[in-house]
């Protein structure tokens, strides 16, 4: 989506506090011993109080509200029985839609206790997100995202999921630019136009390089391959000359 209106823009920024502020919700209330649909739960209720439709039930029919993976699990994982445990890492992803148009945010939370390494990869995996939103700016190569982010992960000694990429999003959950790479991709030559409305959200690992489905009983939960902790932070952006206008905040 590239915005044509001051409206636009207004109706953006509001569905992006709408799911900020379900993220944010559901990381607070994230402890052990509740269950990742009681999590999903409280954002359904989040959203639907706020006026907003879950995207992955809209678009997708995904079978909750809100994706929320534990652990060897990054990303689409389906809320259920699953109890959180203690020293666990739990990536919720929110996006939804209101009056027409769709934000998307997530993030990585670690449930005390957290072992150092792993405050760490949160902690670099927000700065590799943020690495890559600084290169959100009008008129300049969409391929410095994944370049910038890429050196980064080397210097501090990760890998990058290559197969679950960035997008864009606006009037659909997931639409052009489809498939932003967040790893460098010598073959990215389009450039960012002004207004451009996309998603930077690198998933950030100590060892995996692919995400994959484990069989036809869920085909929508994606694993780390290698097994590995992978981290995820996403906002929703909107390129201009001046450079990122970041839509998914809670203010």
């Amino acid at each position: 989506m590239t915005l044509s209106s001051e409206q636009e823009l207004n109706d953006l920024k509001a569905i992006g506090r709408i799911v900020a502020r379900t993220l944010q919700a559901m990381g607070q209330a994230l402890e052990p011993g509740m269950t990742t649909r009681e999590l999903d739960d409280l954002g359904r209720k989040i959203l639907e109080e706020a006026g907003a439709q879950s995207a992955p039930e809209l678009m997708y029919d995904f079978p909750g509200c809100t994706c929320i993976s534990v652990n060897e699990e990054v990303a689409h994982g389906i809320p259920g029985d699953r109890v959180i445990q203690a020293g666990d890492l739990v990536n919720i992803d929110v996006s939804a839609a209101k009056n027409g148009l769709f934000a998307d945010t997530g993030a990585s939370f670690p449930v005390p206790p957290v072992r150092p390494e792993i405050e760490k990869l949160c902690r670099d995996g927000r700065k590799a997100m943020w690495t890559g939103l600084k290169q959100a700016k009008a008129n300049k190569p969409l391929a410095r995202i994944g370049q910038e982010i890429g050196k980064f992960a080397e210097k501090n000694g990760y890998t990058l999921v290559k197969n679950l990429a960035s997008h864009g999003v606006g009037h659909s959950l997931h639409e052009d630019p489809r498939e932003i790479a967040t790893w460098p991709d010598p073959t990215e030559k389009r450039i960012i136009n002004e207004g451009l409305v996309f998603t930077i959200e690198p998933f950030l690992s100590m060892g995996a390089d692919w995400a994959e489905t484990m069989g036809d009983d869920d085909p929508w939960t994606l694993y780390s391959d290698p097994c590995a902790p992978t981290v995820q932070y996403e906002h929703t952006v909107v390129a201009t000359k001046k450079g990122p206008l970041v839509i998914t905040v809670t203010a």
